[in-house]
């Protein structure tokens, strides 16, 4: 027997965590209606933009600061991204599993043929 978790189980886990996190800004988030949609949409770019400070962090391209992040604090911020995205989406349908398997899908075959 194995430790580790079927891709179904990994993928339920993931979509389980997506809607928990959902439920949980939705019950505490300050600004409703259209107006609390368009801000979780933009909180996506907030994070990209730590991923950003963190890979300019990770090279030392400030001078002025140096090196102030690692490569693991880049694929924490990324991880950040991935999570922002799927609430995003999230918040946009509650098909939300099915919508991104779809695009998956089509952007796999797209590209891989």
């Amino acid at each position: 027997m194995t430790d580790q978790a079927t891709p179904a189980e990994t993928t339920a886990d993931l979509w389980n965590s997506i809607d928990g996190l959902w439920a949980w800004l939705e019950a505490n988030r300050p600004v409703g209606g259209r107006e609390g949609v368009l801000l979780r949409m933009l909180k996506l770019s907030e994070e990209v933009g730590e991923v950003a400070q963190a890979v300019i962090g990770a090279t030392g391209q400030n001078p002025r600061k140096g090196v102030t992040h690692t490569w693991e604090d880049v694929q924490g911020e990324l991880c950040d991204v991935v999570i922002t995205a799927l609430v995003a989406l999230r918040t946009l349908t509650p098909d939300a599993r099915e919508v991104f398997a779809g695009h998956l899908a089509r952007v796999t075959e797209r590209s891989l043929g």
